[in-house]
């Protein structure tokens, strides 16, 4: 189940699968896993900077205010890949909708976002999604129900998002250096992708999560 297909350029893979990970399907392919830095690189601006196995800047995001309305994705070069928007609407929920390139105000009125990312209000942590954190609606569909849900801790760097067969299709999880265990902390992670699932789309994902839980 994908949304789009990456238009994000080349993001190379890495040939050793993460174990959390499950593959599904017939499992062709190889697993990607990015860096996820979440510093800008611009000493003005708060935002991330994403590098694949190779050292090379796949994606990056540069904010000039600590809680934006908008939040545009770039790929290395500074092209914009998404942009991200939160929700007008009254409501508890709060909602990111997600469009594919730059979207301005006026451009945004008559065009349709790709997906949808909803908080997850559940507010007395007793209901059998107490460990959902969000879900995302596909736009794209007549379906109303959730496409994938994002279930774990956004604070810890350990989400996994599952689909909806609840197939583990993308993780957020800590780095820890290769040798001596040592762990980089909150501020760089890793993101993991099946195969087949756009690397654009996670890190929409990711972004939507720092926004509603950091």
């Amino acid at each position: 189940m994908l949304f789009f297909k990456s238009s994000s350029g080349a993001v190379h893979q890495e040939s050793q699968p993460a174990e959390e990970v499950k593959r599904g399907g017939d499992g062709a392919g190889a697993i990607v896993s990015l860096t996820v830095w979440r510093k800008s690189l611009l000493l003005t601006c708060n935002g991330f900077t994403v590098i694949d196995c190779n050292g090379n800047i796949v994606y990056r995001v540069d904010n000039y205010t600590g809680r934006p309305e908008e939040v545009i994705l770039m790929d290395g070069l500074g092209n914009s890949v998404l942009t991200m928007c939160r929700s007008k609407k009254l409501g508890l929920a709060e909602n990111w909708c997600v469009y594919e390139g730059e979207v301005g105000g006026e451009t945004r009125a008559r065009k349709k976002p790709i997906c949808r990312v909803r908080k997850n209000m559940n507010i007395l942590h007793v209901a059998p999604n107490a460990k959902v954190l969000a879900y995302v609606y596909d736009y794209r569909t007549s379906e109303k129900k959730y496409a994938y849900s994002v279930e774990g801790s956004y604070g810890q760097r350990s989400c996994k998002v599952l689909d909806a067969w609840r197939t583990v299709v993308a993780e957020v999880k800590r780095k820890e250096a290769v040798k001596g265990g040592v762990c980089f902390g909150a501020e760089v992670f890793l993101l993991v992708m099946l195969p087949g699932f756009d690397p654009g789309l996670a890190m929409a994902l990711v972004l939507a999560l720092d926004q509603m839980f950091s």
